[in-house]
């Protein structure tokens, strides 16, 4: 039976994960994880997209992403090939990188991108043993680059768009987004 073509909107952003085979570690060093950054700026430079938040965990990734040049499927097949190719000619490693294809979901509206870059930014300490005690702390995050103010050397993460999408109002900062990702405060979404 053929694959279930994917749902893409120009105009919307998606929430994508991709595991790890049998939810094995694929991001081993550091150099892993710049390496799987310096493969997102490459695809962009291909496709043109934009990501607001991402994090990416030893066993899996999150991006939260909407191209209006390219479905993202076309994306993520780049993305994912060059990665296992990297993964697999540095480890010597055979086999499937993955566990299977990715998860992909719209996210429809602005309310919906709050809470969903919240629950992705949310990874590294909403884990059974989290992987640090503050989020600022995670620097495989987008959070670490929207706390500490970095100036980003990549271009596919657009650290503006996402202030775009706080509900309006004269207090909707990009510090209380922070605190209410750090679950001090409550951004009153509903």
């Amino acid at each position: 039976m053929p694959r279930k073509h994917r749902l893409w909107s120009p105009h919307h952003y998606f929430h994508i994960v991709m595991r790890g085979n049998n939810r094995q570690t694929i991001f081993l060093h550091h150099a892993d994880y710049q390496a799987f950054l310096r493969i997102l700026e490459y695809t962009y430079q291909k496709y043109q997209f934009s990501i607001i938040a991402f994090c990416i965990m030893p066993n899996h990734y999150h991006l939260l992403l909407r191209s209006s040049h390219a479905s993202h499927s076309k994306i993520m097949a780049m993305i994912n090939r060059r990665y296992s190719d990297y993964f697999k000619k540095k480890y010597d490693y055979t086999g499937h990188l993955y566990e299977k294809r990715f998860f992909s979901d719209i996210v429809p509206s602005a309310l919906d991108i709050i809470a969903v870059s919240r629950y992705i930014h949310r990874n590294p300490i909403n884990t059974t043993t989290p992987l640090v005690e503050a989020l600022a702390l995670y620097p495989y995050s987008s959070f670490y680059y929207y706390y500490h103010n970095i100036p980003v050397s990549f271009n596919f993460l657009h650290k503006n768009s996402l202030l775009s999408y706080l509900p309006h109002s004269r207090y909707a900062t990009l510090e209380l987004y922070l605190m209410h990702c750090e679950d001090d405060y409550d951004l009153q979404l509903t």
